[in-house]
């Protein structure tokens, strides 16, 4: 039988979701967890992907398994799992469903706080600088009108295309936290945290408008601000559908 298994982490203590050399990451936890209770080897397959000390609300392993895995047997395995990790459900589906080629949309969300704050430290940037809100949604929605993002793209990647569609793109106040929004068909390694970085130049007025069309159309990773870290950046969604 072929598995879905949506979890949820806080990545901090990670080198990321999917299984690396010389690090720990969500999917060897989740695969020693499933191992132990099981008692037998697992071996998962990731949806999306997300980097060192990235968080996620809702993520995806698909597995192929001849063990019987109850739905209920979630409790179990959250038993074994990590404080900072938990299976949310386990679905049976088809066997040709893929957890990441089915996703026609994820969901990110990066958090920003303003005033000291000892209790998100971990899960938002403080970045106690003067902020445009207008201007920060005033870049966001020039990104309609592009589809390819090789500016916000870290240069050592895979990725054979550097063309997305963005759905939607926004930065909003939630909770004394200034946050942004952006949901994609794909996004590019690095792009939501470079998208962020530049942004936040034109909403400290370091930037013009213009000056980040400028950045979009050059097509040059280069001119992008990728100093933003890793704490403040949530998966938030995957659009699957089974």
């Amino acid at each position: 039988m072929r598995y879905f298994i949506e979890l949820a982490y806080e990545g901090t203590r990670y080198g990321g979701f999917q299984i690396q050399d010389n690090t720990n990451t969500v999917q060897r936890e989740v695969e020693k967890a499933f191992s132990i209770f099981y008692r037998q080897a697992f071996s998962l397959t990731g949806s999306s992907r997300t980097d060192a000390g990235v968080h996620a609300l809702q993520n995806y392993f698909h597995v192929d398994t001849e063990v019987v895995v109850e739905p209920e047997h979630r409790y179990n395995i959250n038993a074994i799992l990590p404080y900072d990790i938990v299976i949310k459900n386990i679905d049976v589906v088809a066997s040709n469903a893929h957890c990441r080629f089915q996703a026609t949309y994820r969901t990110y969300n990066y958090f920003i706080y303003q005033e000291k704050n000892p209790f998100i430290k971990h899960t938002a940037w403080f970045y106690p600088y003067p902020l445009d809100v207008e201007l920060l949604n005033q870049a966001a929605t020039l990104l309609f009108q592009y589809h390819d993002f090789t500016s916000f793209s870290k240069r050592n990647t895979q990725a054979k295309t550097k063309i997305c569609s963005i759905m939607e793109s926004h930065w909003e106040v939630r909770d004394n936290q200034i946050v942004y929004a952006v949901k994609a068909n794909r996004f590019l390694r690095g792009m939501v945290r470079g998208l962020v970085g530049t942004m936040l130049q034109v909403g400290r007025q370091r930037i013009s408008l213009d000056q980040f069309r400028q950045i979009i159309e050059a097509k040059d990773c280069s001119l992008a601000h990728f100093d933003t870290p890793a704490h403040g950046l949530f998966l938030v969604e995957v659009g699957l559908v089974f």
